[in-house]
C-alpha cells in the first residue's frame, strides 16, 4: 500500500478566535478525500498549538499556509509551499491540499521575511498587527522572549555548574581563599571548562531574549550587548551588571532590531538588512547606550550595597545575616549575590569568618529548595522544570546558586520572593548560631571538607532556609493555581446564560442580529455601539459565516467587561456571505475584552470547532428552550475545562 504524502498546514486569522480553528477542522475533514496525511499547526489567540517537529518538516511533501497574519517561512525552504488566506481554506480545503503538492518550491525566505515569526506572535498576542502592539501584547511578547532566553541558557548553567562542582569536590583543596583547584592539575582543566561555560551564560540569555523579540537579526546584537553587560570595565565597574543587566540588554536589543526592521527600504537594500544593517546599528545603539547610560548606574547600585553592608558589620548578627542571605538568594549569582559574597569573603582575611558563614548557609538555599519543591509536588511542574530541579539539587550541594536560575526565571513571582525569604532565614540563623566559614565558598560541600566552624549549626541554618523557601514557593504556586482554577470555573460556568440565547429571532439582516445579541449581553458591555462597530469592522475583513448555515461573529474590545457568548437561532435564514453561499440560521456571537484570559479563548476556540460537527448543530437547532442550548454548549466547555485540569495535574 502506497504511503500517503504528508502535508503540513498552518492556519491563522487576525483575531485567532474562530477562523483559525474552523479552517483547521475543514482541512482535517478534507484530508482523506484529498489522499494526503495531514498535520496542522494553529496560530491562535491561545498561542501556537501542534507545532511541527524537524522530523515532520523533513518528511513533508508540501506545506499549506492558510493565514491572514504574517507567518515565517524560512523553516520550509526547499519544500513546496502554497500560501492562501484562511478564508480560502474554509471554502475549498480539498482543492488546496491537492494544489499544495504541486506548489512551487520555496527557494528562500519569501513573503514573510526574516523576523516575521516575531510579527506573527505580536499579532496573535495583541489581536492586531505587529505595528500596532498594545502594552499587554508587548508585555506578553517580552515574557515569551525571556522564556526563550532561559531555555537556551539552561544547558550553559547546567554544564558549567556541574563541571565546576566536580572540579571543586574531587580536586579542590580548602585554603584561606576558598576551595582552590591546584594549577596545572587535571581538575584545573575541568574547572576552566566550567568557567568558560558559565561566562557564556548571560550573553546567551541576552542573545536569545533578543531573538525571541526580533528573530535572527537580534542574535548578534543580543549576544554582543550581553557581553557588554558582564564586562564592567567598559563602564568603570569591577562587578558588571550580571544576570539583570543581561535581561535589560536582551530586551533593548530585540526591540531596537525590530524597530529598525520596520523601516521601509529600497528593494536592493532589503536583502542585506537582516545580516548587516540591523545587527550593526542595533549593536551600536544598545551597546553605546549601555556603556554610557545604563551600565554604570546599575553597577554603581550594586557597588554601593557593599558600602552599606559595612555599616552593619559588628551590629546585630540577625540583621546582618538576614541581609546577606537575602542578597545571596535574590539574583542567584548576579551582582547582589556577588556583592554579599565578596563582602563575606573579604572579612575572612581580617579574622572574622562569621559573615562568610552566613553567606555559605544561604548560598545553596535557592537551588536546593527549588529542586526539592519539584520532587515534593512533581505534578505541579512540567518535564523541563523537573529536569532543571534535579540539576539544581546537585549544583546546590556544591554551593552553586546559579542552579536555581532556570526555575526562578520560569516562575519569578513565586520563586524569587521564596528564595529571598529562605536566604534571609538561613543567614540569620547562621549568625545566631555562630557559624563560621574559613574559605570563600559555600554550600554543603564546604562543611563536608571541614572548612566550616560549627557543622551541625551550619546544616540547621541551611535546613531552616530550605524549608522556608520550599513552603513559600509551594504556597505561592498553590494560590496561583487555585486562583486560576476558580477564575476558569467561574468564567466557564457563566460564559453562556439563558438570557443570551435568542430562539427563533425575527431579524432580516446581519447587523440587526448582531445588535440583538449585543443587547442581550448588555450587562457585560460598557458601550453597545462600540462592540457593534468592532463586530462589523471584523465582518468587513471577510465574512464570519463558516458554512453549513453557521456564522461566528466575534469582537475583541475594551468595551466588553467580561467574555460574552450569545446564541441566536433565526426564524428565517438570512444572507451572511457564507463561503458555501448558503444562508445562515444559527449565529454564535463571541466578544472578549482586551484582557481576556487564555483559557477563555481556548474554550471559545473549541466551541468554534464543535460547530463544524453536524450532530452539535442539529442539537442546537432542535433545542426546545434556552436551557437546552446552554446545556448543549456547557458539554463542550466542561470537556475543555476537564482537559485543562488534567494537563495541570
Amino acid at each position: 500500500m502506497t504511503e500517503k504524502p504528508l502535508v503540513l498546514a498552518i492556519t491563522a486569522c487576525p483575531t485567532g478566535i474562530a477562523h483559525t480553528y474552523m479552517a483547521a477542522e475543514k482541512l482535517e475533514a478534507a484530508a482523506q478525500d484529498a489522499g494526503v496525511e495531514l498535520k496542522i499547526e494553529t496560530h491562535g489567540s491561545i498561542g501556537v498549538e501542534g507545532a511541527f517537529s524537524s522530523a515532520d518538516i523533513e518528511r513533508a511533501a508540501a506545506v499549506l499556509i492558510a493565514a491572514d497574519v504574517v507567518i515565517a517561512k524560512d523553516r520550509f525552504i526547499a519544500k513546496p509551499v502554497l500560501t492562501v488566506s484562511v478564508d480560502e481554506a474554509i471554502k475549498r480545503p480539498q482543492q488546496l491540499l491537492e494544489q499544495a503538492l504541486e506548489a512551487p518550491v520555496l527557494a528562500g525566505v519569501g513573503g514573510a521575511g526574516v523576523g516575521a515569526q516575531a510579527d506573527s506572535a505580536h499579532a496573535v498576542a495583541g489581536g492586531g498587527t505587529a505595528g500596532g502592539m498594545s502594552i499587554r501584547a508587548v508585555g506578553h511578547n517580552t515574557y515569551q522572549a525571556l522564556m526563550n532566553g532561559v531555555s537556551y541558557m539552561i544547558p550553559f548553567v547546567v554544564t558549567g555548574g556541574l563541571l565546576l562542582a566536580f572540579a571543586l569536590s574531587l580536586g579542590g583543596e580548602p585554603t584561606a581563599q576558598g576551595l582552590v583547584v591546584p594549577e596545572g592539575s587535571f581538575w584545573s582543566t575541568i574547572e576552566q571548562l566550567g568557567v568558560l561555560a558559565f561566562s557564556l551564560m548571560v550573553p546567551v540569555l541576552s542573545a536569545y531574549i533578543s531573538v525571541g523579540i526580533a528573530d535572527r537579526p537580534g542574535l548578534a546584537p543580543g549576544f554582543i550587548t550581553g557581553m557588554v553587560a558582564v564586562t564592567g570595565s567598559l563602564y568603570d565597574s569591577e562587578a558588571g551588571t550580571g544576570f539583570i543587566g543581561g535581561i535589560i540588554a536582551g530586551v533593548l536589543s530585540g526591540y531596537v532590531a525590530l524597530g529598525i526592521r520596520k523601516i521601509p527600504v529600497n528593494k536592493f537594500i532589503a536583502p542585506i538588512m537582516p545580516i548587516i544593517i540591523i545587527p550593526i546599528f542595533t549593536t551600536l545603539i544598545v551597546g553605546l547606550l549601555f556603556i554610557f547610560v545604563i551600565g554604570h548606574p546599575v553597577a554603581a547600585l550594586f557597588e554601593s550595597l557593599t558600602q552599606a553592608l559595612k555599616t552593619l558589620d559588628g551590629g546585630s548578627v540577625v540583621i546582618l545575616g538576614a541581609v546577606l542571605g537575602a542578597m545571596i538568594a535574590f539574583d542567584m549569582g548576579g551582582p547582589f549575590n556577588k556583592t554579599a559574597f565578596l563582602f563575606g569573603g573579604g572579612l575572612i582575611a581580617a579574622g572574622n569568618p562569621h559573615p562568610m558563614g552566613m553567606v555559605a548557609a544561604a548560598i545553596s538555599v535557592p537551588p536546593l529548595a527549588l529542586g526539592l519543591a519539584t520532587f515534593i509536588r512533581r505534578q505541579w511542574f512540567n518535564e523541563s522544570e523537573r529536569n532543571a530541579g534535579t540539576a539544581a539539587l546537585l549544583m546546590g550541594f556544591f554551593g552553586l546558586t546559579e542552579g536555581a536560575i532556570p526555575l526562578a526565571a520560569a516562575r519569578p513571582l513565586q520563586a524569587i520572593p521564596a528564595n529571598v525569604l529562605g536566604g534571609a532565614v538561613a543567614g540569620a540563623v547562621a549568625g545566631v548560631l555562630g557559624v563560621g566559614d574559613n574559605v570563600m565558598h559555600g554550600g554543603p560541600i564546604v562543611a563536608v571538607v571541614g572548612a566550616v566552624d560549627g557543622v551541625v549549626q551550619f546544616f540547621l541554618a541551611l535546613a531552616a532556609g530550605v524549608a522556608t523557601t520550599v513552603a513559600v514557593m509551594l504556597v505561592g504556586i498553590a494560590f496561583s493555581r487555585g486562583k486560576e482554577d476558580k477564575e476558569n470555573k467561574e468564567q466557564d460556568e457563566r460564559l453562556l446564560r439563558e438570557q443570551t440565547v435568542l430562539l427563533d429571532l425575527e431579524e432580516s439582516d446581519r447587523d440587526g442580529v448582531l445588535r440583538a445579541l449585543i443587547d442581550a449581553s448588555a450587562d457585560r458591555v460598557r458601550d453597545k455601539n462600540q462592540v457593534l462597530s468592532a463586530a462589523v469592522e471584523r465582518e468587513a475583513k471577510f465574512s464570519t459565516a463558516v458554512g453549513d448555515g453557521v456564522a461566528i461573529p466575534h469582537a475583541k474590545t475594551a468595551a466588553v467587561t467580561h467574555p460574552v457568548l450569545a446564541v441566536a437561532r433565526l426564524r428565517e435564514p438570512i444572507d451572511w456571505a457564507a463561503p458555501d453561499e448558503k444562508p445562515v440560521n444559527l449565529v454564535f456571537f463571541i466578544a472578549v475584552p482586551d484582557s481576556a484570559a487564555k483559557q477563555h479563548l481556548k474554550i471559545l476556540a473549541k466551541l468554534a470547532a464543535a460547530l463544524t460537527k453536524t450532530d452539535f448543530r442539529e442539537r442546537v437547532l432542535a433545542a426546545q428552550s434556552a436551557s437546552d442550548v446552554v446545556a448543549c454548549v456547557s458539554e463542550v466547555t466542561s470537556v475543555e475545562r476537564a482537559a485543562h485540569t488534567s494537563e495541570s495535574v
